[in-house]
């Protein structure tokens, strides 16, 4: 479903001549499948999903989606592709069924299919209630609710989930954890970017770990947990991170000693 091959991006630098902000970074991802993306803030978790996404292009490597290149066929990835963000704009004066149909219309779904599908989407997610509210009286999990509607109302086979979770109640945050296991159980290929511990434990059956552009390790949490002789992933998580500071720091040194 989606394979990320060697995938770097880099960006022009006055003073270092460019930043690195995504270094060939490779994972796969298969269907009915939960891929966590975990790192801390500037990781190139987001670069890495904006790639996936189309909305920004490699500096060098490669990336399908849904057997799609995405720099040689962004159109069918687009088709291919729900994308779900903690700050997806909603229109105010829009209600919640408006929106939906807006985004299938952009997606270019039939009517009678787009009507169909709205109908089941809004079943699926008890959305009913809200269907007339518009968008300025709408709660954070309302809005959310209507993210993931909009992200999935023309049925892609990949949905990417980044930081989808940011800002949200106890209660939005375990609904919208349940909607995107459900979403893996009816087989969607699913991207979920997080740095919150708990929600990649309940929910991802694979991991990457991303640092200053770079992929520190990928596997299962018992396979990660076996490999590196610690079986809370926090700890684990924040050993790696240590460890790549000081792989750097030691490499920074190395250079100075030569200058």
């Amino acid at each position: 479903m989606v394979e990320a091959n060697c995938l770097t991006k880099t960006y022009p630098d006055l003073q270092r001549g460019h930043f690195v902000a995504l270094d060939r970074v490779s994972f796969t991802v298969g269907q009915g499948e939960i891929f966590g993306l975990l790192g801390p803030n500037g990781a190139g978790k987001t670069t890495a999903l904006r790639i996936l996404s189309t909305v920004l292009q490699p500096t060098r490597g490669s990336a399908r989606v849904n057997g799609f290149d995405v720099t040689t066929h962004p159109y069918e990835v687009r088709h291919s592709i729900g994308f779900v963000s903690s700050n997806t704009a909603i229109y105010d004066r829009m209600t919640a069924w408006e929106m939906v149909a807006y985004f299938g219309k952009l997606y270019g779904m039939e009517p009678d299919r787009l009507e169909q599908r709205m109908h089941e989407v809004f079943s699926q997610f008890n959305m009913e209630e809200i269907r007339d509210c518009p968008g300025a009286r709408m709660s954070t999990g309302m809005r959310q609710k209507v993210n993931i509607a909009r992200a999935i109302v023309h049925d892609p086979p990949v949905l990417v989930f980044d930081e989808a979770s940011l800002g949200l109640d106890v209660l939005a945050a375990r609904a919208l954890l349940k909607i995107i296991g459900d979403l893996r159980d009816q087989g969607k290929c699913i991207i979920f970017s997080t740095h919150i511990m708990r929600e990649v434990e309940r929910l991802c059956d694979r991991v990457g770990i991303l640092y200053h552009g770079s992929m520190l390790a990928q596997g299962s949490l018992p396979e990660l947990a076996e490999r590196y002789g610690e079986s809370d992933f926090e700890e684990l998580f924040f050993k790696l991170l240590m460890q790549a500071d000081g792989q750097r720091a030691e490499l920074d040194d190395a250079v100075m000693g030569r200058r």
